[in-house]
Parts: structure tokens; C-alpha cells; sequence
């Protein structure tokens, strides 16, 4: 006669499994008894609040097709700002060895970075003068630096 396969700890992880399993389905029928009626549908109204009950489609605003525009609104003319790019600053530090230095912008006392490709003027440190900015790989750059 040949012996069962089946070892002590097989059958007990098998009851543990059944019973794990019967636990389940016992929690699962619970939540169901247990189950409140509550809101199974939202709606939105037109003012952008939740609510249980539908909008009235009376309130709903009618916007013509035309009346959309996708991407930028065009500018008007007199909305354009003039834009000088020159502005004007005090060189914070600069290294003459090395080529480069600080500007700092008066407007809005930031710190931009020159180098001496960008500089049309001799400059030291404290000079006061006006550049222009340029994307940088780090940042803004100072260029067409001059002495004013």
C-alpha cells in the first residue's frame, strides 16, 4: 500500500486557506447587509457645485460656436506694452583674468552673469551700466554690455 502525498503541513495549509477564505466571503456578505443608501449619482450645477439632483437645463448658459477661440486671444493694439530690452545696472564683480562677471539689474536687483564675448565696454566692479538679456544655458546672461 502506498503512502498519501499529502504531509501534515499540506493539510494544515489548506485549512488555513478554506478558512481564510470563508472569513472573506462572511465579511463580504456583512458589507453587504450593512450597505446605507446613499448618493449613487452627482451632478454638477452650473455654478460648479456637487449636487444629488439633476441642473435645470433653463440655467444653463447657450454660447454660440464662433464665440470660442482656441489657443491665444489675439492682443489689441493698445493692450502692447512697449518693451525696451535695454536695461540698466551696477557690475557687482567682475574678474578681467578670467572674463566674466555679476551685473546686477536695478529694476529688480537680480543677478545676471556676463562674459567678456558679451561685453563691448572695459568694466570693473561698481561701474554702472546697460545691457541687454539673453537666454543663457543656466540662466539670463548680460550682453552688449556698455558703460554708461
Amino acid at each position: 500500500m502506498a503512502k498519501s502525498q499529502q504531509t501534515y503541513s499540506k493539510k494544515e495549509k489548506e485549512k488555513a486557506k478554506l478558512k481564510k477564505r470563508e472569513e472573506k466571503q462572511k465579511k463580504k456578505e456583512a458589507r453587504k447587509a450593512e450597505k446605507t443608501p446613499g448618493i449613487d449619482f452627482v451632478y454638477v450645477d452650473h455654478n460648479g457645485n456637487l449636487t444629488d439632483t439633476p441642473p435645470d437645463p433653463s440655467l444653463k448658459p447657450e454660447i454660440e460656436a464662433e464665440d470660442i477661440v482656441l489657443g491665444i486671444p489675439p492682443k489689441e493694439e493698445g493692450e502692447r506694452e512697449a518693451f525696451d530690452p535695454v536695461r540698466n545696472g551696477k557690475v557687482s564683480f567682475y574678474d578681467s583674468s578670467k572674463g566674466f562677471g555679476f551685473i546686477i539689474d536695478d529694476e529688480n536687483n537680480e543677478k545676471y552673469f556676463t562674459h567678456v564675448s558679451g561685453i563691448i565696454d572695459e568694466i570693473t566692479e561698481n561701474d554702472a551700466v546697460s545691457f541687454e538679456l539673453e537666454k543663457g544655458q543656466r540662466g539670463m546672461n548680460a550682453v552688449k554690455v556698455q558703460k554708461i
